[in-house]
């Protein structure tokens, strides 16, 4: 089972695909968006599950592109909410058009990725639309949770662990479970592979948090000190309110109440103060954690011991990125 196998075919599927239609102004922004790269984790995700427990993929490319289509259409509305200039390296959506265009654009990825599960039988077309209809909406609730975060000074470690699970977790697992129902595989199963993601995505989450302050800028492939420069509360930040000493506390909140020009000073007090604070080995006892919860619901699946090796390979690899 080689991930590489399942992106090409991904994608050769993906460029067969006419997305350019009229209005232009409409379609061409999807198209752009669609074909910026990405290592297409989430459709390769359904494809591996669709291959584990039917032994081929192939009917799953209408369901992992329709889940490919839904994770850019949300990435093209946070990049608006979030002003962001680039994506991928390149210009957003909103930039290279405008905000009306990327709202609108948006809009019709969000109706395109629904039309996909058309291509299946009844029974499983119902299946996909209800786990689909649940997860858009959990990860609508993750991102307004996020929003909600910027503005407040009480936010828990549980909390930010459940907007993490509704804005990027949910929809990781979904992709897999979306897999299994192509296959037609036993709900236990279909709801074992969801449990197995679900808990990856939060390792994974917690992952990118880590890199995001302690990353190799040259690997990351993102501003490394993006979170401290934009003083968002991540699991690093709260973890060290939570274990460090008064004076290290009032450090930290004074530094997160700033809004800099130029941030190289404040990235680095705030990495000495998790430092001093073994902010970084309590993260990742924490990506351990989910990470070995996830690996623990493979062992209940009723599937081969190579489909379950796979599987936490694919983990393994998921979580190798460089630090």
């Amino acid at each position: 089972m080689d991930i590489l196998h399942y992106q090409k075919e991904f994608l050769t599927y993906l460029e067969s695909e006419k997305w350019i239609q009229e209005p232009k102004n409409l379609y061409e922004p999807v198209d752009y968006i669609l074909k910026l790269g990405g290592k297409r984790i989430r459709p390769v995700l359904t494809l591996m599950a669709a291959d584990i427990f039917s032994g081929g993929f192939q009917n799953a490319l209408p369901a992992a592109l329709a889940v490919e289509v839904f994770h850019n259409f949300t990435l093209v509305h946070d990049d608006i909410m979030d002003a962001a200039p680039l994506r991928r390296g390149k210009e957003t959506v909103h930039e290279k058009w405008n905000i009306n265009t990327g709202i609108l654009s948006g809009d019709a990825m969000l109706i395109l990725a629904y039309q996909y599960f058309e291509n299946y039988e009844p029974i499983v077309f119902q299946k996909l639309a209800k786990l689909f209809s649940k997860t858009a909406l959990e990860v609508c609730d993750g991102q307004q949770l996020d929003v909600d975060f910027e503005t407040r000074n009480d936010v828990t470690i549980d909390e930010y662990i459940n907007m993490i699970r509704l804005k990027t977790s949910v929809l990781v697992a979904a992709a897999l479970k979306m897999g299994a129902i192509v296959a037609e595989t036993s709900d236990e199963n279909a709801n074992l592979i969801y449990d197995f993601g679900l808990n990856l995505g939060l390792a994974f989450q917690l992952q990118d948090d880590f890199l995001d302050t302690f990353g190799d800028p040259e690997t990351f492939g993102k501003q490394v000190g993006g979170d401290i420069i934009e003083n968002k509360k991540t699991y690093l930040y709260l973890k060290a309110l939570e274990v460090a000493n008064e004076e290290d506390r009032g450090k930290l909140k004074y530094l997160y109440r700033k809004k800099l020009k130029e941030n190289t000073v404040k990235i680095a007090d705030v990495r000495r103060l998790f430092e001093l604070n073994d902010i970084p080995i309590l993260v990742k006892n924490k990506i351990e954690e989910y990470t070995e919860k996830a690996f623990g619901k493979l062992a209940k699946m009723d599937v081969s011991e190579e489909s379950k090796t796979n599987l936490k390979n694919f983990g393994l690899w998921l979580m190798n990125r460089s630090v």
